[in-house]
């Protein structure tokens, strides 16, 4: 008893002389080294989960893109400049998620180690202390209105003209290894193996028809594609150690050997790719409003534009309500380190963000208004986020899911209770028969 008195005698005279050498309030910095601390506390959870949000969502798509590459024959390196396009989609997700967790993570911090409670007894508020937390909200705010509104945009028409040209075989990958090829309908190639990235082909067989009838059949030991300056829609396949079987209608097949031949093949045509904006999430912001907006679109683009300008701005300026969100999951109850908030804010953040795709989906066949369909979960998302972040910061004792913390603490109670009581079962062990 008299320790725990000498403690709070020293913590009370802590206390008082930081009272007495804290300046006048209205000469005080506007960032204090209070300010600086909490800065620290947010910055790493937020840059270290904005990375791994992001490196998991690039990580799932490039086994896909992997597979979808290998299956159209196209080179590795289109993997990476089609991951690379896809980098503002997946910022615009993980900065959000980045942000209301290193807030969270940091002010879980100062609760459980009771730092919170000397700050707040010094009079510093939830509000004042969200103070750097919401200038980096700012500015992640700017950045992301600036990725979703301009940059989204153009890598995602991009990402599109890559994934078209593999498609197409504008990347020169139209001829696989093992499989018959048909160029123009009117040429069949196959070739058994590619050496030296594809500069040596082993083991060619092609089939060659024209309008007259005539089908040459050629096979050969080996070749290698030689462009033509002149031509570039024709190139050259030179074939070595070889025979090429003629055949015309009404007359006996004829066999030549070769020791060189070459082979001109006349490349598909390719059409060039469509201009930006065949998709509402290609334009840029400036482009939904004129268009979302004009008399002169249709009905069906109107509304495709309007949902799409409407789901950009409400997931922006949702980010302001996040360290509200944050700090109000943040706080477990007295004498407890629970981390149940952590779940629940991933879990509010990411039913959000489904419930606003589907409402731009809705929105943008016509069946609601944009605005009802995005801003109406919106203000009930708010109206839920201020009344969680009131119950902690102004009544006294609060909790945003206290509810909830109870719930859970039960529930535990009673499954830690029933596994202990499997542990001091007895065991019984049946009685052997006695011998007859």
């Amino acid at each position: 008893m008299a320790a725990d008195k000498a403690g709070l005698l020293h913590a009370g005279q802590t206390i008082a002389r930081v009272s007495k050498r804290e300046p006048d309030r209205d000469h005080l910095p506007f960032i204090t080294a209070i300010d600086r601390y909490i800065f620290r506390l947010v910055l790493m959870p937020m840059l270290g989960i904005f990375m791994l949000a992001a490196s998991l969502l690039m990580l799932d798509k490039m086994l896909r893109l992997f597979d979808f590459v290998a299956t159209e024959g196209g080179p590795v390196s289109v993997v990476f400049k089609m991951l690379a396009n896809l980098i503002p989609e997946y910022a615009s997700l993980a900065i959000p998620l980045g942000l209301m967790l290193g807030i969270l993570l940091a002010f879980r911090k100062l609760a459980t180690t009771s730092e919170l409670d000397v700050m707040r007894a010094v009079g510093l508020s939830y509000t004042r202390l969200l103070r750097v937390p919401y200038l980096i909200t700012i500015a992640l705010v700017i950045v992301n209105f600036a990725i979703v509104g301009y940059l989204q945009p153009l890598a995602r028409y991009y990402y599109e003209q890559l994934n078209y040209e593999l498609k197409s075989g504008a990347l020169g990958a139209t001829i696989k290894v093992g499989e018959f090829t048909t160029l123009k309908d009117r040429m069949a190639l196959r070739i058994e193996e590619s050496q030296e990235d594809g500069r040596r082909l082993i083991g060619i067989f092609a089939r060659v028809a024209n309008e007259k009838g005539q089908v040459l059949s050629i096979s050969a030991q080996e070749g290698r594609f030689l462009a033509l300056r002149d031509k570039p829609d024709t190139i050259i396949l030179r074939l070595v150690e070889g025979q090429i079987v003629q055949d015309m209608p009404g007359q006996e097949p004829r066999v030549l050997s070769f020791s060189r031949h070459d082979l001109p093949i006349d490349l598909p045509a390719i059409e060039r790719f469509r201009e930006r904006g065949g998709k509402n999430r290609e334009y840029i912001l400036p482009e939904l409003l004129r268009i979302g907006w004009s008399d002169e679109s249709s009905a069906a683009e109107r509304a495709g534009t309007q949902a799409s300008f409407n789901y950009r701005m409400v997931e922006v300026i949702m980010m302001l309500l996040l360290p509200l969100l944050a700090v109000a999951l943040a706080i477990p109850p007295k004498r407890s380190t629970s981390a149940l908030g952590l779940f629940v804010s991933i879990v509010m953040i990411v039913a959000y963000h489904k419930i606003n795709q589907y409402g731009e989906d809705v929105a943008g066949l016509g069946r609601i208004d944009p605005v009802l369909a995005l801003w109406g979960p919106f203000v009930v998302f708010a109206v839920l986020i201020f009344w969680m972040y009131y119950r902690v910061a102004y009544v006294p004792g609060g909790q945003a899911i206290g509810w909830l913390e109870k719930f859970a603490s039960s529930a535990g109670k009673r499954l830690r209770s029933l596994l202990r009581r499997q542990k001091v079962l007895p065991t019984f062990e049946p009685t052997p028969a006695p011998a007859e």
